[in-house]
Formats: structure tokens, C-alpha cells, sequence
């Protein structure tokens, strides 16, 4: 399995706006629901806060993983959103986050969510340089061949 096979152009979002971690979240919900992609933005929201209020998903140097499942989900949805500024999401080391792989999962296949949270982790771990080319990414089309060509190097 590849992170650039679940990744979709539609589930890149190139410019979040938002601060601060709950407002971050909306905005990406908010993105998805506007792609068709969920159908309740409000509640994918609460879930993923709820999720960081038993710890953070920031993985330091820029990067987080916020995730939950839904019901209602039939394939993985990989959301990949910039944030130029960052946004400040309690992380480890106190910087704030650049580049998130926001992840929803169905709650049958719990073992498909981590599965792809660790490909997630292990790319973010095995490619340097990934938060800087993505973050001089343009467009959805280039996002997603920096992550495949850095999945093919892994």
C-alpha cells in the first residue's frame, strides 16, 4: 500500500488559514465536506478534537497526523493540508505545524488506520526534506508526485 494511491488531488488543500488547532481542523473538515468527501464536517471536527485531547498528533519539526474514524467511511480519506504560516498544535517541540496527513478510516478496519498512519510516520521519517518541498509545492498535481517520489526512495 502507498500513501500516493489514497492521496487524491481533490484531498490536498494547499492554504489553511486557521491559527490554532480547532479552528485548523474545521477548516480541513470543512474542505472535505465541500469535496463531497464526508457528510457531517461538524462531527468528523469533534471527533478529531477529541482524538487530540488524549494527546497530540504533531510529530515535531512541522509535521501532524490528526486522525479518527467514521462511520459512513467506505475508503480511506488522506487529506494533506498546508499551512504557510503554521498553525500552533501543541507540539512536542513547540513548533508550529506546517504540514498535516489528516486521516478518517471506517471503524470496521481498524487495522487498515494504522497500517496507514504508520506509512505516514515512516515516510515523514525517512524524507528529510519533504516539509520544505511540500511546502514550496503550487498546486494538488505537484504535492502528490513529491510524495510518491519520495515514497519511491523510502
Amino acid at each position: 500500500m502507498r500513501l500516493s494511491n489514497i492521496i487524491k488531488e481533490k484531498t490536498i488543500l494547499l492554504d489553511i488559514n486557521a491559527q490554532k488547532k480547532d479552528e485548523a481542523l474545521s477548516e480541513m473538515a470543512g474542505f472535505l465536506k465541500k469535496q463531497k468527501l464526508i457528510g457531517n464536517d461538524k462531527e468528523i471536527t469533534e471527533k478529531l478534537l477529541q482524538r487530540e485531547s488524549l494527546g497530540s498528533t504533531a510529530l515535531g519539526d512541522g509535521v501532524a497526523i490528526p486522525h479518527c474514524k467514521a462511520k459512513g467511511i467506505k475508503e480511506p480519506i488522506l487529506l494533506v493540508g498546508i499551512s504557510r504560516d503554521g498553525v500552533d498544535f501543541e507540539s512536542p517541540d513547540g513548533k508550529p505545524v506546517k504540514v498535516f496527513f489528516l486521516l478518517i478510516t471506517s471503524p470496521d478496519e481498524p487495522s487498515l488506520n494504522l497500517q496507514i498512519l504508520a506509512l505516514i510516520a515512516q515516510l515523514v521519517k525517512k524524507s528529510p526534506g519533504l516539509k520544505s518541498k511540500l511546502l514550496g509545492a503550487k498546486e494538488a498535481r505537484e504535492v502528490l508526485s513529491i510524495i510518491k517520489e519520495l515514497e519511491e526512495k523510502a
